[in-house]
């Protein structure tokens, strides 16, 4: 497993940006395809944003396709998901996820081997 920490979160007006930020150690880092999910109170973790081990294929959920930018530094072993156009329906905790399933598009919590602990994001209208 690999040992996650992200970073980034904080209270933000609607329209505003923040940049996520995850911090990995423990194993080599980009062996992993990682993963962004949020979860807001009440409600289901859902998948935000995925990206491969090197970086070259992400994917996105409809929700926050053209707004949410996910992108990793492997020399730094760091995941960050930049997110702009924030909205208040965007407001939940916000977790980084790594997985050794790398052949496909993973958007399943249950597929994910290692979580962090999450970072608050709130959205105010």
């Amino acid at each position: 497993q690999v040992q996650l920490v992200e970073s980034g979160g904080g209270l933000v007006q609607a329209g505003g940006s923040l940049r996520l930020s995850c911090a990995a150690s423990g194993r080599t880092f980009s062996r992993f395809r990682m993963g962004w999910f949020r979860q807001a109170p009440g409600k289901e973790r859902e998948f935000v944003a995925g990206i491969s081990p090197i970086g070259d294929r992400r994917s996105y959920a409809d929700s926050v396709l053209g707004r949410f930018t996910v992108s990793r530094d492997n020399a730094k072993n760091t995941l960050y998901l930049q997110m702009n156009s924030l909205k208040p329906e965007d407001t939940a905790v916000y977790f980084c996820a790594a997985t050794t399933v790398t052949s496909v598009v993973v958007t399943t919590a249950r597929q994910y081997d290692s979580w962090g602990q999450g970072t608050q994001v709130t959205v105010s209208s």
